[in-house]
């Protein structure tokens, strides 16, 4: 049987992406091997999945040992509790940030909402279950949420490739599956930048790109309380030197400070079109800016980004699906370089 063999150090942020595609052998127990743990899998990595994962990783065949048969999912959990054809409805992904689980109940069977909380707890070990209520809404980005199971809480410590998280789920936006996409992008940093991200939330990109990179980040978000738990997070990981939290509009901040950037981080998919002028004022000719928006393809955003870049030209470095946002359409991710057209 094939397992990949890790640091103990990188195994938990390994395991979620592992787990979140799919190639973890859940009948078989990850293996410890002094400074090394060994996780089973149902097949090899690709090679995408590979290089986000590089560092110091094998893949080996060896033998583990197999689980106690259990309940295996949330549904498995309601399982002679709630009628097959509702369990279906169920979605089988959920949101885990720190100790509280976000779940997604569909209208039709908000019956059994607290039974369906309960079940989360069980299953995933956690401190507090809350249910979707709403959309992301407004510029400050925040949902409604409603209680379900556990302890009401809803302020917790998120761990994300060595880094530490503090938020309030019910005051401010955060994706934990977005980990993927703030590791590729940190990656690309080059010692010695200056980058601005322009709606920073409670700072996961700019605290995992000044962990790994000596660089000068302005962290910049207009709603309060992520402003308040940038500066936490900055203060908890030790990045004071490096990461400078902003509160206010993106707009007027980067007008008064004439920034002139290496890179620039737009991650507002819903909006962040409106901020382009913003955005090409404010790079450098060479610069690099992650430009994310909610579309069908990628022809109607890049085009956004000639418009907005002209007279100058862009450079597409990359781009790609991060995720499905409904059926049909996606949160892309578009890189480019901003580039300066001589005569």
């Amino acid at each position: 049987m094939i397992g990949l063999k890790i640091q103990k150090n990188r195994a938990n942020d390994v395991r979620k992406i592992l787990l979140k595609n799919s190639l973890i052998d859940l009948d078989a127990k990850i293996k410890r091997e002094d400074d090394y743990v060994i996780i089973p899998l149902t097949e090899k990595p690709d090679k995408e999945i590979m290089d986000i994962i590089r560092q110091d990783v094998e893949i080996i065949e060896t033998t583990f040992q197999m689980q106690k048969r259990g309940p295996r999912s949330l549904k498995d959990y309601l399982k002679g509790k709630v009628e097959d054809s509702k369990i279906d409805e169920i979605r089988g992904s959920f949101d885990i940030i720190g100790d509280i689980v976000i779940l997604e109940i569909p209208e039709d069977i908000e019956e059994f909402k607290n039974l369906i909380g309960e079940a989360a707890l069980n299953f995933t070990k956690r401190k507090a279950i809350f249910r979707k209520k709403s959309e992301i809404k407004g510029i400050i980005r925040t949902r409604e949420l409603e209680y379900l199971a556990g302890d009401d809480i809803s302020e917790t410590i998120h761990q994300e490739f060595g880094c530490k998280l503090m938020l309030d789920v019910k005051k401010v936006y955060f994706s934990p599956r977005l980990a993927t996409e703030r590791k590729r992008v940190a990656d690309n940093v080059k010692d010695g930048e200056l980058i601005v991200d322009m709606f920073a939330g409670v700072a996961p990109f700019p605290v995992l790109i000044a962990r790994n990179h000596d660089v000068k980040i302005y962290s910049i978000d207009i709603n309060p309380d992520a402003y308040y738990y940038a500066k936490k997070n900055v203060k908890l990981n030790k990045v004071k030197d490096k990461v400078i939290p902003i509160l206010g509009d993106v707009r007027e901040v980067l007008k008064n400070k004439e920034i002139k950037a290496d890179r620039i981080i737009m991650n507002l998919p819903g909006m962040a079109y409106e901020f382009l002028d913003s955005a090409m004022y404010s790079i450098k000719d060479g610069g690099v800016i992650h430009y994310y928006e909610f579309a069908e393809s990628f022809e109607k955003p890049i085009e956004r980004l000639k418009k907005a870049a002209y007279p100058r030209k862009i450079q597409v470095l990359d781009k790609r699906k991060v995720r499905s946002r409904s059926p049909g359409k996606w949160h892309m991710g578009i890189d480019v370089k901003v580039i300066q057209v001589l005569d």
